[in-house]
Formats: C-alpha cells, sequence, structure tokens
C-alpha cells in the first residue's frame, strides 16, 4: 500500500517586507512519511514551526523548496509544486484539516457548515446533513443549536463545529492543529475516539496536541520539529 503522506527536505522562511526584505527562517530539511492509519504528533516548544508545517501541508503556505508528496487514485502528486487548481482538487478529495479556529461564515447554519464538505464530494444534501447531525450529537452540541451560525457560538462550542466539519469526510490524510485547545474532558475524550476511528479506517494523521494525556492516547510517534528548526547549530 502506497504511503499516503511523504515530506521530503521541505524547507520554509518568510521575508519581512516592512524590514527591508529581511528573510526570516523558519524550518529547512523536514522529513518524515506518515502511514495508513498511523497517528504522527509534531512535538517541540512553541513557535518551532509545528503550525507552519501544517498549513505548508495543505497548501496555505508556499514552499521554499522540498516535496510534499500525497497519494491520490494511485498517482503520486507533488503539493508544494501543485498549481491552485490541484490543491484546491486536493483539500476537496485527498486532504481534510482541522484548524485551531473555525472560520465562520455568515448566516449559514452550523449543520450546513459541517455538511459542506460532503456536498462538495456529490454527497445528497439529505444524506450529509444526516451524516452532519450524527457528528454534531456525538460531540455533544444541542440540537437547538444546529440551524443557528456557529459565529453566535462559545469557543468550544465553535471547536466541535469545526472538528465536526473536518471529521465528517473520508480523506486518506487528515490534519489536526489542536483540535482539543477549547473543549471539556468529555468532549476531549469523544475527539480521541473518533481519531481512533479514523486510523481503524486507514487514515494517516499528523496532528498537534499541546494535551499530553490527549497526545499519549492517539500518538504512534512524536517527531521533535526543533531538529528541523532553521539555522540550527550542528550537534
Amino acid at each position: 500500500m502506497p504511503t499516503p503522506l511523504v515530506v521530503s527536505e521541505v524547507a520554509k522562511s518568510f521575508t519581512m517586507h516592512l524590514r527591508d526584505g529581511v528573510r526570516l527562517p523558519v524550518v529547512a530539511d523536514v522529513t518524515f512519511s506518515v502511514g495508513a492509519g498511523e497517528c504522527v504528533v509534531l512535538g517541540g516548544p512553541s513557535g518551532v514551526g509545528k503550525s507552519s508545517i501544517l498549513k505548508m501541508l495543505y497548501g496555505n503556505y508556499a514552499v521554499d523548496e522540498g516535496q510534499i508528496l500525497v497519494t491520490h487514485d494511485g498517482a503520486t502528486v507533488d503539493l508544494a509544486s501543485a498549481d491552485p487548481r490541484t490543491v484546491l482538487a486536493m483539500r476537496r478529495d485527498v486532504i481534510g484539516y482541522v484548524s485551531q479556529f473555525l472560520r465562520t461564515v455568515p448566516r449559514v447554519a452550523a449543520i450546513d457548515v459541517v455538511a459542506e464538505p460532503l456536498l462538495s464530494q456529490g454527497i445528497a444534501p439529505q444524506e450529509a446533513r444526516r451524516r452532519a447531525g450524527e457528528l454534531l450529537e456525538k460531540l455533544n452540541l444541542p440540537e437547538t443549536l444546529w440551524s443557528l451560525p456557529p459565529a453566535t457560538f462559545s469557543g468550544g462550542e465553535q471547536q466541535r463545529v469545526n472538528i465536526a466539519r473536518g471529521f465528517i469526510t473520508s480523506h486518506p490524510v487528515l490534519l489536526l492543529d489542536e483540535p482539543t485547545a477549547s473543549l471539556d474532558a468529555v468532549n476531549r475524550a469523544v475527539v480521541v475516539a473518533l481519531i481512533r476511528e479514523k486510523k481503524r479506517a486507514g487514515t494517516a494523521l499528523l496532528g498537534i496536541f499541546h494535551d499530553e494525556d490527549v497526545r499519549s492516547a492517539v500518538a504512534d510517534r512524536i517527531i521533535d520539529v526543533s531538529a528541523f528548526r532553521a539555522g540550527r547549530e550542528a550537534a
């Protein structure tokens, strides 16, 4: 079985245009892979580049050099050099992403926010909403809120909508950026159970978890991102 995600010698820096074009290196020579049914966790101190790596893998950040190889329909695609249309297609079909914060859409009901990724894949609206409701129920979001826009919700409620939206599809690769940060113990346990379900289904998961209990419950491997810090001194 092909490895769903391979990251090879990826580097990223930012150019500070308001400071005379100063170049700020972030990470270099980022190299690892994530197998089907595996949950790999990015570890290391705050500011070391963990979220930047996830954003490169989702196409939110451009890559300075290196390859991000993703398997789709038996072919290998390098997301680092893919055109925008290909990136959007891969997000729809291959790579899911749960960010730290829900980007709320005005006047769109929570259940429709969650169902939208299925609709984009051609799933019938009634079935998409049914599956969205099942996930929201699992995540203990009261049904009275499902028809309301998430912009009116608390941070924890918004994050549950965000998690449901990310987990509703069957993407082969799922990126998780602090999915449990705003949750209470009950809903953190629900997310752990959802991650284990994804692993059993063969999803390749790559995540950031600062909660040690959650990390120890789901991680098969932990990658220390400090080893990829750009400009670090050789050992």
